[in-house]
């Protein structure tokens, strides 16, 4: 089949992120960045994994994307499980290949979408890592780091830990936060989430103030027509990069004893709430979870945690060693 050329855009092809030499491929990031506007951080993950697999396409003489049948996806997926490559990873990889091939059928290019119909292995669920709950709170409350009370970097990271542990912000919603997206008088938080969903969340008392403790010295970072909440020392919006450092030199400094990253709060955030309330589907709306069957994961932490209670409380419960 004679690929077509790709019909006129409005924006030039080579205003597409880091274009890949690869007219089609290249067209579909920019219909991403450019009409679908979707994250930078997104683009570049569909960047990588279909740039992979261009790659792989090519080692094997295959002219065109639409020369791709389901045998081939079949096959692509089975060599890259063995070498190792994780069930998790190939899903993301498939994803991103029904994407393109969506996008050359609205564009005429392809009759058919050959990944629609080919499934990754069966992944393991793991369970998340979660912090004890009241180890938690005593790293959190066990005061300033080296900068001291008044370091504007150190009140913004407790005020960035606190909100991440407070509200269960994915690490693109905590950074995507603007000052007016904050409510302090309702207590809630309005937050950009996964698929531009917007919705709200609280925002408990600790976290409250540890944000307007960071507000009173935000000025001296900030640009003045900034609106992110969280700024780098350069005054404009935080890195997810700077946040994931930033959070393990806090947990160091405290000491710790274990990485500390943003997922990990969310998690605890979920567990926790989840540990003490039961009710599943009020974590389903502060996680900003489309399917409850993503939130049930935190039902294995909870019966997890009951298992061991279990297992050292209950007189009949000890078993020989």
């Amino acid at each position: 089949m004679t690929t077509p050329s790709p019909s006129p855009s409005p924006h030039p092809i080579a205003s597409a992120p880091a274009a890949t030499g690869d007219v089609w491929l290249d067209a579909f990031l920019h219909h991403l960045a450019h009409e679908r506007r979707v994250s930078p951080h997104t683009v570049d993950s569909y960047r990588r994994d279909l740039v992979r697999m261009l790659a792989w396409r090519r080692e094997r003489a295959i002219p065109e994307w639409t020369t791709l049948n389901d045998g081939l996806v079949r096959k692509y997926v089975a060599d890259r499980h063995r070498t190792g490559v994780s069930a998790r990873t190939l899903a993301r990889e498939l994803s991103a290949l029904r994407s393109l091939f969506e996008y050359l059928l609205r564009e005429g290019a392809a009759k058919l979408n050959p990944a629609r119909t080919v499934r990754p292995p069966k992944a393991k669920r793991r369970l998340p890592n979660t912090f004890d709950p009241d180890q938690l709170g005593a790293l959190i409350d066990a005061g300033p780091d080296q900068g001291g009370d008044d370091d504007p970097l150190s009140l913004r990271d407790t005020a960035m830990v606190e909100l991440f542990y407070s509200s269960g912000l994915r690490l693109a919603e905590l950074i995507g936060v603007d000052t007016r997206d904050i409510d302090p008088h309702d207590a809630t938080l309005t937050v950009l989430g996964k698929g531009q969903k917007t919705r709200r969340v609280p925002v408990g008392s600790a976290a409250l103030a540890a944000i307007a403790r960071w507000m009173q010295v935000r000025g001296l970072l900030a640009r003045q027509d900034e609106p992110a909440l969280f700024v780098s020392n350069r005054g404009t919006r935080i890195h997810p990069r700077t946040v994931q450092q930033r959070l393990r030199q806090w947990a160091e400094q405290r000491g710790a004893g274990r990485n500390l990253h943003p997922h990990m709060l969310r998690h605890s955030c979920a567990s926790h709430l989840l540990e003490s309330s039961g009710d599943l589907r009020a974590v389903q709306e502060l996680l900003g979870h489309a399917d409850i069957g993503t939130t049930q994961i935190y039902t294995h932490l909870d019966f997890q945690h009951l298992a061991q209670v279990y297992d050292k409380a209950h007189p009949r419960a000890k078993r020989k060693r």
